[in-house]
């Protein structure tokens, strides 16, 4: 269920069971965001430079969007000193099991220790809800930063997995047998594409937004045979505007970082809708549209 290279695949996308679009939407407060130390390359020059009354704004203009578009946002607080808490789509997995009409979330395992105790809120904040809360094997030695790596392919039950800053290999092989789901693993090879979320966007069950330089040749090759029509992203776009850092919400209206005009101009091409925001105090921590919500079933 671990698919490595293109030669390897024997599962089509068709036959795979479908997974329907997740319809609601967290967002956690910015209320003690700030860029407080370096675990990406991003945050190098910014610590200490964060806005906090611009970001508060950037943030309700976000939350704003997606209730504009019938995602009318749950809304998580963020807690005093965890200042990346906000970016919201890391701490967890979350899955939906048609057969079973289960609901749950798998808890991450942060690689960096700064954001370690980020994870017990969602934890709790899911169980409060009557989701189902999984774990990780507790003998198993690896890291897992949740949707900021595993991404769900639209319309089916197949995950993409980064790895190689920030997430292990070895937490796909659980995670394939926990949720008995097949995984496609792409290696990471630029640090600035430190997360999959940085370099690979999927906007429907045939089309991404891709950062070729994020990948090595075997990544894209896998990207190329899984999606009719991979986007690419102009790499300045994509390294310093974090324009795969996007989200479809809808598989027609695209959420995105202002300016970022050539992928606008692609993905127009392809009948998608650009929803330009600013997330510019966001970006300085090494993260936009993508990293601060997390889709639940």
């Amino acid at each position: 269920m671990i698919y490595q290279t293109p030669d390897a695949l024997d599962i089509h996308l068709d036959a795979l069971p479908a997974l329907p679009r997740p319809s609601r939407v967290v967002l956690t407060t910015p209320t003690h965001f700030d860029v407080e130390y370096v675990i990406n390359p991003h945050m190098s020059d910014n610590v200490g430079t964060v806005n906090t009354e611009v970001a508060w704004q950037q943030w309700k203009a976000l939350r704003a969007t997606y209730t504009a578009l019938d995602r009318a946002p749950i809304v998580v607080n963020g807690q005093a000193g965890l200042p990346d808490m906000v970016f919201c789509a890391n701490q967890t997995l979350p899955f939906y099991t048609p057969n079973t009409d289960t609901k749950g979330v798998v808890l991450s395992r942060m690689h960096s220790p700064e954001r370690a105790d980020e994870v017990p809120y969602y934890a709790r904040f899911f169980e409060e809800r009557g989701y189902a809360v999984k774990s990780l094997p507790a003998d198993l030695d690896a890291d897992f930063e949740g949707m900021g790596d595993a991404l769900w392919h639209p319309s089916h039950r197949l995950l993409w997995g980064g790895y190689g800053y920030r997430t292990s290999p070895e937490a796909y092989e659980a995670l394939s047998d926990l949720l008995d789901v097949p995984v496609v693993l792409l290696r990471l090879t630029d640090p600035d594409y430190y997360h999959l979320d940085t370099c690979l966007c999927p906007l429907d069950a045939n089309h991404a937004l891709v950062a070729p330089e994020a990948f090595d040749e075997t990544g894209r090759a896998l990207i190329d045979a899984l999606f009719d029509t991979p986007i690419e992203v102009p790499d300045h776009e994509a390294r310093h505007q974090f324009a795969c850092n996007a989200h479809s919400p809808d598989g027609t209206h695209v959420l995105i970082q202002e300016g970022c005009e050539e992928t606008n101009n692609r993905l127009r091409t392809h009948d998608f809708v650009p929803v330009e925001l600013d997330t510019s105090e966001f970006m300085k921590a090494g993260g936009s549209v993508f990293c601060m919500k997390q889709m639940i079933w």
